[in-house]
């Protein structure tokens, strides 16, 4: 009888777990297609470089998802969201096209973006291996290049500025993405991530922060 009920309990959880990883790519797939056309927009509307203003309201709005991530809330919350995101990359995009040889940039940038994004959550399915030991690792790195961030903004603000900081903090960001990518991936597989609405969010800002760094990277390889 305890044979059984384990059985049963464990077939339980593995269906419960490809629920939940099944889910977070089909609403990260929707919102990257909602992202890319937002991207789209804005770009066609010549939109203006907006600073910080679609980051403070995207802060905002992923304590609103956390709050509503068991609603249908949640789901809307997070278009809205990556809606944001994208429309904001609209102005660095045309940036970019605007340069010679932009477009190969950004088009080098998507596809080394979907060729990380795609092998490291193809190797954490077929292995399954447990990088929850990468948490604290990830937390310490991302402590570090908010710290390097803010040291540069508040030196630019007084003329100071450090050569290379840039794109030491775009090559971290490549980095420590791409590990987020590995253990959120891992977290859906062994449970530690049972809700599809907040697994999507980490997702997608790892995806968003990666092609924004390889973006930074590569046009400064072409400068």
């Amino acid at each position: 009888m305890a044979e059984t009920q384990f059985v049963t309990d464990h077939q339980s959880a593995v269906a419960s777990t490809n629920k939940v990883l099944r889910n977070t790519y089909m609403l990260l797939s929707m919102t990257l297609i909602f992202s890319a056309m937002m991207a789209g927009v804005s770009m066609a509307m010549e939109a203006p470089y907006m600073g910080w203003i679609p980051l403070l309201v995207a802060f905002g709005l992923m304590f609103a998802i956390n709050k509503m991530r068991n609603s249908v809330w949640g789901i809307a919350l997070v278009f809205a969201f990556t809606g944001i995101l994208g429309f904001s990359l609209g102005p660095i995009l045309n940036m970019y096209l605007a340069r010679a040889g932009g477009a190969e940039i950004v088009m080098t940038a998507l596809g080394l973006t979907g060729l990380i994004f795609f092998s490291l959550s193809a190797y954490a399915l077929m292995t399954k291996k447990d990088f929850s030991y990468m948490a604290g690792f990830l937390m310490t790195g991302m402590w570090v290049v908010v710290g390097c961030m803010v040291l540069m903004l508040v030196g630019g603000m007084f003329g100071f500025h450090i050569s290379g900081l840039h794109l030491a903090i775009s090559a971290a960001i490549v980095i420590l993405m791409s590990g987020f990518i590995l253990f959120d991936t891992s977290r859906i597989l062994n449970g530690g991530e049972t809700n599809y609405i907040m697994a999507t969010v980490s997702m997608y800002l790892s995806i968003y922060n990666l092609f924004t760094s390889l973006l930074h990277l590569l046009g400064a390889m072409d400068d």
